[in-house]
């Protein structure tokens, strides 16, 4: 598995939700909280990573360190799957990093318990400016910043444009742009064609959502105009005529057998290797995977935009950068930061690594991606359809135990025969509880 980037939205949430007693492992440098005098000139910097991501974090602190006379940032890769129970237990012991790498969705649990440093003081208005508000909004907790927003990944459609054109359907018409991408009708008429003309075991599509990824179909209810979580960040509001036609519609995909069976929130295999494996005619797939399917695939393929409803949406994908309360140095902790996210700094990470920016200055064509520029455009485009209130609901500190019940209830739903009523019910609970 790459671990450019999170395949699931939330996941590592659940591995955060309860700090684990695992001090001291090989691998994992403290150094947040052994010097008080806030003059340290050498700061530890924590993450997981690709290859390709390691040797830009590598790159981008030499020029960082060949810019600051004296200055020392210390990098430590580490296994994604060990990351969060680590840091967890180095904050708990006051041994944690100055600086580390956390996704999104995880981000409110630290900032919610107050264990980040607060860049209020070293952002100015016209530089928060410079960023995607909905991203700044993925950084900020009762308003205020606490991480930079250091790239993200969306989701868009694959085509296997040999396999459709095969099933009678001319790719060259499918949509290319968010102005012209498919509505929910038109996408299901295209998903009803694929059903008609593919083989039993082939099947139109397949949906994100294994492995963790439940979150992933809150695209749908964003679709549909709706939302789980009130403006007030304290009541759910799942149940809705949007909840209701979301459910109702991703259901159809598994009772008209547009989507492998197995492919349900608990489906233990990738959508994107299902769609390698050539099990599905079309995927939605992460932008930061279109590197693995550029070497792995044997087919052409190319990318086009979700369908939409009431409105586009995608998930929220990508990584934040943060400071910890107790950095050794703060000031130089937040210039840090700021580096990090500087145009040149973020354009060429993205480039070597085929993430997505998030300052307004890096859109559209700015960044010339090194593999598949062809397809990347599209999901530069999707990124767009993300709006402030879906961050604010997906950065929420609940959502881990929200992720829980959307896995369990979707699975319900979409396999055990459980009516949209009682599913939205018990999502409506589950979310309740999880809030309050």
């Amino acid at each position: 598995m790459k671990l450019s980037n999170k395949r699931v939205v939330g996941g590592a949430a659940m591995l955060a939700a309860g700090a684990l007693a695992l001090t001291g492992c090989a691998g994992f440098g403290g150094g947040g909280g052994g010097d008080s005098d806030g003059d340290s000139q050498s700061l530890t910097f924590t993450t997981w990573g690709s290859e390709a991501e390691e040797i830009q974090f590598t790159e981008l602190i030499k020029q960082f360190e060949a810019d600051h006379d004296g200055v020392t940032i210390d990098l430590n890769v580490v296994p994604y799957d060990q990351m969060f129970s680590n840091i967890d237990a180095q904050l708990a012991s006051g041994d944690a990093p100055d600086l580390f790498r956390v996704d999104y969705g995880n981000l409110g649990v630290y900032s919610s318990q107050d264990q980040l440093l607060d860049l209020s003081p070293y952002f100015s208005d016209d530089e928060i400016a410079e960023f995607v508000p909905a991203m700044w909004e993925g950084v900020s907790y009762d308003g205020k910043p606490y991480g930079v927003p250091h790239q993200t990944d969306v989701s868009a459609l694959l085509v296997n444009t040999d396999m459709v054109t095969a099933a009678g359907l001319d790719p060259s018409t499918f949509p290319t742009t968010q102005e012209d991408a498919w509505t929910w009708d038109e996408f299901a008429d295209v998903a009803a064609e694929l059903r008609a003309a593919l083989p039993a075991d082939k099947y139109p599509f397949v949906y994100n959502w294994q492995l963790g990824g439940a979150p992933r179909w809150l695209s749908w209810l964003f679709q549909a105009d709706g939302t789980f979580i009130g403006e007030d960040g304290t009541s759910s509001t799942i149940v809705s005529p949007a909840g209701e036609k979301a459910l109702d519609f991703t259901k159809s995909f598994f009772e008209n057998e547009w989507v492998p069976p197995t492919s349900s929130t608990k489906g233990t295999v990738y959508a994107d290797n299902l769609f390698t494996e050539q099990t599905a005619a079309m995927a939605f797939v992460g932008s930061f995977l279109v590197p693995d399917q550029n070497s792995l695939n044997e087919f052409e393929w190319t990318a086009i935009p979700m369908p939409r409803d009431e409105r586009g949406a995608t998930d929220l994908g990508g990584n934040a950068l943060v400071a910890t309360k107790d950095a050794a140095n703060p000031e130089l902790a937040a210039e840090f930061l700021k580096f990090m996210v500087s145009a040149d700094a973020m354009s060429a990470f993205c480039a070597a690594t085929n993430e997505l920016p998030t300052r307004l200055d890096l859109a559209g064509d700015a960044i010339t991606f090194e593999v598949r520029p062809d397809v990347m455009p599209v999901f530069v485009d999707q990124a767009a359809t993300i709006e402030a209130s879906d961050v604010k609901q997906l950065t929420s500190p609940a959502m881990a135990a929200i992720n829980t019940a959307l896995q369990d209830q979707l699975e319900a739903a979409f396999i055990g025969g459980q009516s949209t009523a009682d599913t939205l019910a018990n999502l409506d609970k589950a979310i309740q509880e999880a809030l309050n």
